[in-house]
């Protein structure tokens, strides 16, 4: 059974891949995801929260990236993949709302279901390099 967090999850995830990918407006893109999913009102604001916060640090999100990354440069790196560690670090390093486990396991079964074979293991592995930033 999928949690209403992971579903909220999972259109952030979608919202971030199609404003990276295409340069559409962020809230055209929210609301038109969440208009097809079924959320109640708490977590569709979890995921506009979501989304909001990874796209208003990307700058520094995109930096740990970088420095973690340091085999894939993020314009080559697949764009769900970067996507999938933008949220990821964002709930890690900068929102705290969910303990860094928890984090990191939503990211590799995001992994799973919107990235290629080889995703799993990447965010894992980046992930696990970030959590050491963290005390939590």
């Amino acid at each position: 059974m999928t949690s209403s967090r992971h579903k909220a999850r999972e259109i952030a995830i979608q919202a971030l891949y199609e404003i990276d990918r295409t340069g559409h407006k962020t809230e055209e893109v929210v609301s038109h995801l969440l208009s097809e999913k079924v959320l109640d009102e708490e977590h569709a604001a979890f995921a506009r929260e979501l989304i909001t916060g990874v796209l208003e640090h990307k700058a520094d999100i995109d930096e740990k990236i970088t420095t973690f990354a340091k085999v894939w440069p993020l314009p080559q790196m697949s764009a769900i993949d970067r996507s999938i560690l933008r949220l990821a670090i964002f709930e890690v390093l900068i929102d705290n709302e969910v303990p860094v486990k928890v984090a990191i396991n939503e990211a590799i079964e995001l992994a799973k279901t919107f990235g290629s074979e080889s995703s799993p293991k990447f965010i894992n592995g980046v992930l696990g390099s970030v959590s050491a930033l963290t005390n939590r």
